[in-house]
């Protein structure tokens, strides 16, 4: 019951990080608030990139930071994020619909060259923190993104000042 509730949330997130990535036009990709920041183009490859994170926290108990390798590809361009996201979206839904509910409550911790990053803590926990609430954290800096670039925001949980009332 645990992976259906979570599935379900995922498949509607998944739609939701669709339509923004949708969103973004190739001329935004470079902007950057702040030089703190990334650019539009880095957050949106990072975005996708979360979900190239599934099948390591579903099927192995530390994920080492220091040995991970991730080909973001060319972020030059809007379609290419997009076409990434598609790619690891996929692969993150294999990965939680053939995943052991009976391994849920395992301990999971991250690490760099022996240094615990993210606390050991239940994989459930994990999914909903690291995977799924990281995730709408960056997707509502996008929106402010968008929004500060003059571009339009669609409407994940209902309209946006965009959509006509």
């Amino acid at each position: 019951m645990i992976k259906q509730a979570l599935l379900g949330e995922f498949l509607h997130e998944a739609e939701n990080t669709r339509k923004i990535l949708q969103a973004i036009p190739d001329s935004a990709l470079d902007w950057k608030p702040s030089e703190k920041n990334w650019t539009t183009g880095q957050l949106a490859s990072h975005i996708a990139e979360v979900y190239n994170w599934y099948e390591s926290t579903f099927n192995k108990d530390i994920f080492d930071m220091g040995t991970y390798k991730y080909d973001k590809g060319d972020i030059s361009k809007a379609e290419n994020i997009l076409a990434k996201f598609e790619e690891n979206v996929a692969n993150a839904q294999k990965a939680l619909e053939n995943s052991d509910e009976n391994t849920y409550f395992n301990e999971w911790k991250m690490e760099m060259d022996g240094n615990v990053l993210f606390p050991p803590m239940p994989k459930v926990q994990v999914v909903r923190a690291f995977l799924y609430n990281h995730l709408y954290h960056h997707r509502g800096e996008l929106v402010v993104y968008l929004r500060s670039t003059g571009n339009k925001v669609p409407g994940l949980y209902g309209p946006t000042a965009d959509d006509k009332m």
